[in-house]
C-alpha cells in the first residue's frame, strides 16, 4: 500500500500498464531508506528501477508515461 501520493502515482501508472512489480517499505528501515538514495544517486523516493536500471521517481515516470516512453521501455523489457 503506497504511503505517499508520490508512491501512489507510480502504482497507479504501473498498474495501468498492467506489468508486474514488487515494491519495498523502506520507510521501515533508516539504512536501507538513506542506502538506496545513495545507490541511485537520486534524494528522493519512490525510486523505479526496470530490469535492475534506475528509472526514476515519481516526476519522470508521469512524464514517460504520458510520452508514450514508459510503454516501450516496459515492452522492450519485458519482450527481453
Amino acid at each position: 500500500m503506497p504511503m505517499c501520493g508520490f508512491s501512489n502515482n507510480v502504482v497507479q501508472i504501473l498498474n495501468s500498464l498492467g506489468v508486474p512489480f514488487e515494491t519495498l517499505d523502506v520507510l521501515e528501515d533508516y539504512e536501507i531508506r538513506q542506502g538506496i538514495k545513495e545507490y541511485s544517486n537520486w534524494p528522493t523516493i519512490p525510486q523505479v528501477y526496470i530490469n535492475g536500471e534506475f528509472i526514476g521517481g515519481s516526476d519522470v515516470l508521469i512524464e514517460m508515461y504520458q510520452k508514450g516512453d514508459l510503454q516501450q521501455l516496459v515492452e522492450v523489457a519485458f519482450a527481453s
